[in-house]
């Protein structure tokens, strides 16, 4: 059995050696891998910002579009229309117009996990 004495010696000097040389290089693998992951991370939020913001800003065109095409009447400040020349009238009126203007705008959906970062 003299064969088996020797790498069990061995192993019981090298493994202190190698655990005081594996140790700071895994260490510093590890703290490199996290601060890619990081910055991964904030790059995907970043280019997610940027879409949402082109799409809220294509979505506003779209309606601008709409509002123009449609049948003169020029958008307030408040999101209703009021017709060139013509004053508001009653409160229903009001009403049925907004909902008119809704039921022509686009609705923008939005995805659950959209921009979200955890």
């Amino acid at each position: 059995m003299p064969p088996l004495v020797p790498p069990f010696l061995v192993g019981l000097i090298v493994a202190p050696l190698a655990k005081r040389l594996l140790k700071p290089l895994v260490r510093g693998v590890v703290k490199t891998s996290v601060g890619l992951v990081l910055e991964v991370k904030k790059a995907a939020h970043e280019a997610g910002e940027n879409i949402h913001d082109l799409a809220a800003e294509v979505a506003a065109e779209v309606v601008a579009a709409q509002v123009s095409a449609g049948d003169g009447a020029a958008p307030s400040g408040d999101g209703q229309r009021v017709a060139e020349g013509a004053a508001p009238s009653s409160g229903k009126d009001e009403a049925a117009a907004r909902a008119e203007a809704e039921a022509r705008a686009p609705k923008i959906r939005v995805g659950a996990g959209a921009g979200k970062v955890h």
